[in-house]
């Protein structure tokens, strides 16, 4: 079965979503983080088994802008 994996990088690691399942994982290299995303998918479909429609068909990853955007205040504890 075949998913998608939107890969960024983080403040420390790079982070790995699978935007199909809603599934998180992350690691210190791209590689890393792929691998560990695989085994959570495995494990989350394991468990959950694959929603109706989460998997299969067209998907389509793009970048876009948006003008006139404000960063987010920094959270202070």
């Amino acid at each position: 079965m075949e998913f998608t994996a939107v890969i960024k990088k983080g403040d420390k690691q790079y982070v790995a979503l699978c935007p199909e399942l809603d599934v998180v994982s992350q690691g210190y290299t791209v590689e890393e983080s792929l691998k560990n995303l695989k085994e959570a998918v495995g494990l989350y479909t394991e468990e959950f088994g694959v929603p109706e429609g989460a998997a299969g068909g067209e998907t389509i990853v793009t970048h876009f802008k948006v003008k006139n955007v404000k960063a987010a205040s920094p959270v202070r504890s």
